[in-house]
């Protein structure tokens, strides 16, 4: 099942190495995508969450008031997930970022603080896409 971290261990905070094992091949786009979002955030707060023993350990990069993008570690590959408000879905939306994801944006559930998506990362195929979700977050 892919909705739970690999990590599950409250005590124990994965390593570099432990992610390099669990992510295989996927793990060069991990490290793209977090260089990516410090590059255009330096002052991004990288850090390991542990919201409860029924999601394990997630990886977000924040700012000072909301989280910019988290990344789920799956066997084999991760997922990325972000929270947009109704403007920067809007920009989404007339963006041309693929309608795969537009669509998904478009079912999710909307709550107080916006719309949550969660994209796999298999393969390189989505890192253009994630990249312009990224810029459109840090710029609304």
């Amino acid at each position: 099942m892919d909705e739970y971290s690999i990590f599950m261990d409250a005590t124990s905070v994965p390593t570099d190495v432990n992610l390099s094992e669990k992510l295989d091949t996927t793990y060069k786009f991990w490290l793209e995508i977090i260089a990516f979002v410090i590059q255009k955030y330096p002052n991004g707060c990288a850090e390991w969450n542990y919201p409860g023993k029924n999601y394990g350990w997630s990886f977000r990069i924040k700012d000072k008031k909301r989280a910019i993008i988290y990344l789920l570690p799956r066997d084999k590959f991760f997922k990325v997930a972000f929270v947009f408000g109704q403007k920067a879905t809007d920009i989404i939306l007339s963006s041309d970022i693929t309608n795969e994801i537009k669509t998904e944006l478009e079912q999710a559930r909307k709550y107080a603080e916006g719309r949550g998506i969660r994209i796999d990362i298999k393969n390189n195929s989505k890192l253009l896409d994630i990249k312009k979700l990224i810029e459109i977050k840090l710029n609304n």
